[in-house]
């Protein structure tokens, strides 16, 4: 049970900790964050938005009453961030593939840590839920 916790925790930080550390960047205009979001078409609102959405899923996986929502956001996010980088602005970028990488290794861990705390989804969303998932 202790390696189940821990490992809960380490998803969560991990995630959280990758998550924040874009968000000099999407804030400040940095250049390759502009350029990105510029070939997607969603400079500068869509940086900031994904910027802010960001930081909120990063506060709560840390939250333990709010993993789960946190989880949902991330998951949310990546699958939006994978899809960008496969379909428009490709996987190896500038960065050799780094944020791309990132946004696998943040769904892996937004992946187990919702599953992890499944039990503390709301029984109202639960019931739209597959049983997989309850």
């Amino acid at each position: 049970m202790k390696a189940y916790h821990i490992m809960g925790w380490a998803a969560r930080i991990i995630a959280a900790v990758i998550l924040s550390q874009t968000l000099y960047f999407k804030f400040t205009a940095a250049e390759e964050s502009v350029k990105l979001f510029s070939a997607l078409g969603a400079e500068p609102w869509g940086r900031i938005g994904v910027g802010v959405i960001e930081l909120i899923a990063a506060v709560l996986l840390l939250i333990p009453a709010t993993v789960w929502l946190g989880s949902v956001l991330s998951i949310g996010l990546m699958l939006g961030a994978i899809a960008s980088h496969l379909l428009v602005i490709g996987v190896w970028r500038d960065d050799g593939g780094q944020l791309f990488y990132y946004a696998l290794i943040v769904l892996a861990c937004a992946l187990y840590s919702f599953w992890q705390s499944r039990q503390q989804i709301p029984a109202v969303i639960k019931k739209i839920l597959p049983q997989l998932l309850q």
